[in-house]
C-alpha cells in the first residue's frame, strides 16, 4: 500500500513528537531549534516556547499541560540527506523532563535524574490512564562509545521517578496497547520492537537479562533504524523507520509486519487525530517537514485527549 501524503509545513528544525489537537492543529518539538511549536491545519508555523537543549518527545498530561522529554541536545552534521544528529554537543548539560503550561507560558523542569543517575537522552513519552507516564532514554554516543539506555515511569507532579528497565540499546519509541496492559518499546539500532507486560502502573514483568529485556515482538528486515511509534485502535504498532524510509505496521497478535514506504529517509514519528482518528501526522525530520495523510485504520486516542 502507498500512502497519499501531503506536505503541511516545511522549514522545521528537525521536527519530532507530534500531538494532534482538537482544533486541527499539531503541537510538535523542533529538536535542533529547541522549540515547542504549533502548526495550524493550514500549515502556519507558530513557535510557542523556546525550551533549549533537545526537546524530543511530547504528550498532553492529565492537567492539560504539555510534557516534553529532552535529550539535552545533539551535535549536528550536514549530509546529502540533510542535517542529522551526530553525537553529544559541546556544553551538554544532561537530559530532562519538562512541563509546559501553554496558557501561562511557564516551563518547569520536573526531572533531571533517577536514583542519583542523570538522565542522558530522554526521547519519547506516553501517559497511562492512571496519570503517570513512561518514557525512554536513548542515552548518548560519541566516537567508539555508545551508552546503554533505559525505560522510566514517573509521576506528572514531579514527585517520583523510577527506572523500570535499564541496559537497553537505544530505546526510542514508546506506546501502550489499547487495554493499557502492554508497553511497547522500539530500539533504534537493533530495529527491534519489545513488549513489556504491565503488572500495575510502573511495574512490568521480569526479563531474562540484557539480551532479552522483554517479550520480542518484531525485528525489522533489511537495513533500518526504528524511531518513535504510535498505536492503532485495533492494537497494531506503527513504527517510524529511518534509512529505509516509511512506517512498519506490526501486528503483535501474529508477529507480522506491513511496511508503508515514504520518500523521506528520516521518518521519525507519527500521531493520529481527527474526528475518526484516521488523520496521520508524520514528521520527516531530515527534510524539516510535517506530513499529513489518511490512515487506513483509526489510531488509538491518547489517555488525555488533546
Amino acid at each position: 500500500m502507498q500512502l497519499d501524503v501531503e506536505i503541511v509545513a516545511e522549514g522545521l528544525e528537525f521536527p519530532e513528537g507530534p500531538i494532534a489537537m482538537s482544533d486541527g492543529s499539531v503541537l510538535l518539538v523542533e529538536i535542533r531549534g529547541g522549540y515547542l511549536t504549533r502548526v495550524t491545519a493550514d500549515g502556519r508555523v507558530e513557535r510557542l516556547v523556546h525550551l533549549g537543549g533537545g526537546p524530543n518527545g511530547a504528550a498532553i498530561g492529565p492537567d492539560g499541560a504539555v510534557y516534553v522529554v529532552s535529550n539535552g541536545g545533539f551535535a549536528w552534521e550536514r549530509t546529502e540527506v540533510g542535517i542529522i544528529p551526530a553525537g553529544t554537543p559541546d556544553g551538554y548539560a544532561g537530559g530532562s523532563v519538562q512541563r509546559v503550561d501553554l496558557s501561562a507560558g511557564k516551563v518547569t523542569t520536573l526531572y533531571t535524574a533517577c536514583d542519583g543517575r542523570p538522565l542522558r537522552g530522554p526521547n519519547d513519552i506516553v501517559f497511562d490512564r492512571a496519570g503517570g507516564f513512561y518514557f525512554t532514554d536513548l542515552a548518548k554516543w560519541n566516537d567508539d562509545v555508545q551508552e546503554l539506555g533505559a525505560v522510566f515511569y514517573a509521576a506528572a507532579d514531579g514527585s517520583r521517578i523510577k527506572a523500570i528497565r535499564r541496559g537497553l540499546l537505544t530505546p526510542n519509541g514508546i506506546g501502550l496497547s489499547p487495554d493499557g496492559q502492554v508497553l511497547y518499546v522500539a530500539e533504534s539500532l537493533t530495529a527491534r520492537l519489545w513488549a513489556f507486560d504491565i503488572l500495575s502502573p510502573g511495574v512490568v514483568a521480569g526479563s531474562v537479562g540484557q539480551w532479552k529485556p522483554a517479550r520480542h515482538v518484531w525485528s525489522a528486515h533489511g537495513l533500518a533504524i526504528y524511531d518513535s511509534l504510535a498505536v492503532e485502535a485495533g492494537g497494531a504498532v506503527c513504527v517510524a523507520t529511518v534509512i529505509r524510509g516509511g512506517i512498519d505496521v506490526v501486528s503483535p497478535d501474529d508477529a507480522s509486519c506491513d511496511t508503508l514506504p515514504l520518500a523521506a529517509q528520516m521518518v521519525t514519528n507519527l500521531c493520529f487525530g481527527g474526528d475518526d482518528m484516521r488523520t496521520a501526522w508524520i514528521t520527516a525530520s531530515n527534510t524539516g517537514q510535517l506530513l499529513r495523510c489518511r490512515w487506513p485504520r483509526p489510531g488509538l486516542k491518547p489517555a488525555f485527549n488533546a
